[in-house]
């Protein structure tokens, strides 16, 4: 290096969006096998439960029952892909291939990587909602303009649940004890958070429970956009629970993997 130049260190956000970008890169090289389970399972669930339920319940409320379910099934798709991500994903870069160590050898912090992986989550929750918005639009299940912002909805909700999922990553010693995680966890809240059937439809004690649950909130978010009629002053509800969850959980997940990364 010349002795007149000056070392130039990258800004927050350049790290940052190198991270992404270097996930982002990874994740199109094998990008069919990447992308089509996320994708197929909302659509098998569409399927499975529009065609099947959709047979004997007509509607759901006055909403017709395929267009209520699948405006949930938007984002649960986004919820499933940053959690296999921030998961088993994180747990592999940190535990198998080493790839945080390469990584932290640059002039990147551990907030940085956390961060950045945050965000791939983030939009590859956005992408794969829009993918279910554009299949409910092609076959006419929903056509409310406004529903091309539940795929924002989606982004919300994948960076809350990397959040989450990298939290849990923090403290997981073992890669098959994701298993708790997943069916202990993101499975029951699939069925009580309002995607299949009304949280009105529950216990009131139930109901409460539902609403402490994080993808209530984003289903709630994102059905709003996708029936005529559905927005309402509680959304600002809904995104307020939806950003202090993130900060909360992305806070723990920051400190709980930066002791992992740095020994």
């Amino acid at each position: 290096m010349n002795s007149n130049e000056i070392y130039h260190l990258p800004s927050l956000w350049e790290r940052i969006i190198s991270v992404w970008y270097r996930h982002v890169r990874v994740y199109n090289s094998n990008f069919l096998s990447n992308a089509f389970p996320p994708l197929f399972e909302p659509l098998i669930f569409l399927a499975g439960l529009g065609i099947g339920l959709g047979a004997y319940i007509q509607t759901m409320g006055a909403v017709n029952y395929l267009l209520f379910l699948a405006s949930g099934l938007i984002v649960t798709s986004a919820m499933y892909t940053a959690a296999f991500e921030c998961t088993y994903g994180t747990f592999i870069r940190l535990e198998f291939d080493k790839v945080y160590d390469g990584m932290l050898g640059a002039p990147i912090s551990p907030n940085d990587l956390v961060v950045g992986e945050i965000l791939f989550a983030g939009t590859k929750g956005m992408l794969f909602s829009f993918a279910v918005l554009l299949v409910t639009w092609a076959t006419g299940i929903i056509s409310f303009p406004l529903s091309i912002l539940a795929a924002l909805v989606g982004f919300i909700c994948g960076v809350m649940f990397a959040t989450l999922s990298m939290f849990i990553t923090s403290f997981v010693k073992n890669i098959n004890h994701f298993n708790f995680y997943f069916t202990g966890l993101l499975s029951p809240m699939f069925f009580f958070s309002g995607v299949v059937f009304p949280l009105e439809n529950l216990p009131k004690v139930l109901q409460y429970v539902a609403e402490a649950i994080p993808l209530t909130h984003v289903v709630r978010m994102a059905r709003a956009f996708c029936i005529p009629g559905g927005l309402n002053s509680y959304l600002l509800f809904d995104l307020l629970y939806s950003v202090v969850f993130t900060v909360f959980t992305g806070w723990l997940a920051l400190r709980g993997l930066k002791k992992r990364m740095i020994v």
